[in-house]
């Protein structure tokens, strides 16, 4: 279609408006010939989403008002359209290598933004330069619920990022009838909780097989009226049912993990079935392999031996297959899961993907669509920079791993499963205390040896140990139980109850002056702490005048005379896979 039928307002993809400016290495929207260019489409105005409509998106502070000297289309012309610039007739070409000039890689991998959600969920919103100035027109598509103080209060640019991606099995969306139980509010049907290093070096994607038997807390629930409602938990049942069922919204979703884990989410993100095949429509389809046939009736996935490149209604059927991989379970399911997020990394961090406008737009366009988030995440701004975040992943330090479970030994006919309480435990440990599941770069293991070495030196008797305890997060009653242990049977002498500490810790610490080293070693032997633990600093007075260290006990405390050495590493028999390999289904 030529200009002038664009300028009156036909429809026309996005996309052909944004080209690549070879000088600086990123997209601009090409307005008019006489008019400048704009980094950013002028926003739509908000939708009228009702009062009270728990996915009505909140009003975002961060929403910028139209600024002076930005070009935008018309006022009171609605679908007006601006025409791409074209070269003046008899205007000089661009010099020869600098048309069509890439970007330097480095500098894609460092602008490329990536917001990944559970199967469903995983699979929100990956942009590039282009997507990063589209931003401000996107931010009336997201919609949100509150997070009913479930949250830390949201993700935090200079600590470890926990993020809860919930994919629900909710009919919303044409053509997803026959998907999902009728009637139903959805599900948390796939969720993984995933973790990114405070270093941004590595990170884990932790599934939450949907049959695991768990207890659901008593959720506090903010009503469409605002009005709050306690819904009610559940001893024994199974963590799908977190949410969607008996008025639970996903805050609910999150107090359960955190009662399970014990570690809790920064936020959440939220997609239905209509995410995975809108997503992997617009990056062009997903590339997967199965080591045999499969036909499977209930997902209606048909595909022979091989490897194939899926999307939309087809790639919705490979997530929900099971009946034809594995033994035919949702742990396998899990897997096959797992091995699609893992290719759809791949391609989203790929050239292709990166270099391509027109894949940009639409996967910005399709993940804000269908994404929901929690009322700490609510603008785009907020998407940007958490993005920006996880955008500095490398794929082959991103590990997928499930929960340790065992069969239900209740059950006769197994339906469900239980905590492997042999190895869940460690697995959760790793997550909190931060420990990669990975090898990582030299840099981080020259940072672990460093902080290893804090253990290493002279130590001081016990009996010239001097130590004020806190009590900033354990349980009540832990700074005297430990303080009594202390001087009773390890000789600590010189040591005092201080209190309760001015903010909870989730780690114990223990800080001390340079000269206080050999002291500090000693009480770290004596408590079992780690290097990590270990915080040179100041020393204080205590109730007699005289220098002493910090014993803060933490969340992590569990009880005197508990070792708190966190593990180091992953253990060799955790069954786990990286995003960059791949992998064949059978």
């Amino acid at each position: 279609m030529d200009a002038q039928g664009r300028g009156r307002g036909e429809n026309i993809d996005p996309a052909d408006q944004w080209v690549l400016n070879p000088n600086t290495g990123e997209y601009e929207l090409r307005l008019s010939p006489s008019a400048p260019q704009s980094p950013i489409p002028a926003p739509r105005g908000p939708r009228n989403t009702g009062a009270g409509n728990p996915r009505a998106r909140s009003a975002s502070p961060d929403q910028a008002p139209e600024r002076p000297g930005r070009a935008s289309p018309e006022r009171g012309t609605p679908g007006r359209d601006v025409p791409p610039q074209r070269r003046r007739r008899g205007a000089p070409e661009e010099p020869p290598g600098r048309r069509g000039r890439k970007p330097a890689k480095s500098r894609k991998a460092k602008k490329v933004l990536l917001w990944t959600s559970g199967t469903v969920a995983f699979l929100v919103l990956a942009t590039g330069v282009g997507g990063y100035l589209y931003l401000e027109h996107l931010n009336d598509n997201i919609t949100s619920v509150s997070d009913d103080g479930a949250s830390t209060g949201g993700f935090k640019k200079d600590q470890a990022i926990n993020i809860l991606l919930i994919g629900t099995d909710k009919r919303t969306g044409a053509g997803n009838e026959g998907y999902g139980d009728k009637g139903s509010e959805g599900h948390a049907d796939t969720t993984i909780l995933l973790h990114v290093s405070k270093d941004r070096s590595n990170a884990t994607a932790l599934s939450i097989p949907r049959d695991l038997i768990v207890d659901i807390p008593d959720c506090p629930t903010q009503q469409e009226d605002g009005s709050e409602k306690v819904i009610p938990g559940s001893i024994g049942a199974r963590f799908n049912t977190s949410l969607g069922q008996s008025g639970r919204t996903p805050s609910c979703t999150m107090r359960t993990v955190t009662e399970l884990t014990g570690i809790k989410p920064d936020n959440f993100m939220v997609a239905d079935f209509n995410a995975v095949k809108t997503l992997t429509s617009a990056v062009g389809g997903v590339e997967v392999c199965l080591g045999k046939d499969i036909n499977d009736p209930d997902s209606h996935l048909n595909l022979p031996k091989g490897t194939h490149r899926i999307e939309g209604e087809q790639a919705l059927a490979f997530v929900r297959t099971r009946h034809s991989v594995g033994l035919g379970g949702d742990l396998s399911r899990i897997e096959l899961q797992q091995q699609f997020l893992s290719s759809l990394m791949r391609e989203l961090k790929s050239n292709d993907t990166l270099t391509s406008p027109s894949k940009m737009i639409k996967l910005a366009e399709a993940g804000t669509e269908a994404l929901t988030v929690d009322s700490q995440l609510n603008s785009i701004n907020k998407l940007k920079d958490l993005g920006m975040e996880l955008g500095k992943l490398n794929v082959k330090n991103l590990t997928f791993t499930t929960i340790p479970v065992v069969d239900n030994p209740a059950e006769k006919i197994k339906a469900t499963v239980v905590l492997d309480e042999s190895k869940a435990p460690e697995v959760f440990d790793l997550i909190r205390n931060d420990v990669s599941f990975t090898e990582v770069k030299q840099q981080q293991k020259k940072e672990k040896a460093a902080v290893a070495a804090r253990l290493k030196g002279e130590k001081a008797p016990a009996s010239e140990v001097r130590v004020r305890i806190l009590n900033g997060g354990a349980p009540a009653g832990s700074a005297q139980s430990t303080l009594s242990w202390l001087q009773v049977d390890q000789g600590v002498g010189k040591s005092e109850n201080a209190g309760n500490a001015p903010a909870e810790l989730a780690k114990t610490t223990l800080e001390y002056a340079p000269d206080q080293a050999d002291q500090a070693r000693r009480l770290a032997e004596i408590l079992g702490l780690s290097g990590s633990a270990m915080k040179p600093g100041e020393s204080v007075t205590n109730s007699q005048g005289l220098p002493a260290m910090t014993l803060t006990l933490g969340k992590d405390f569990k009880g005197a005379g508990v070792p708190l050495t966190p593990p180091d590493k992953a253990p060799d028999d955790i069954k786990k896979s990286t995003a960059d390999k791949v992998v064949c289904a059978e």
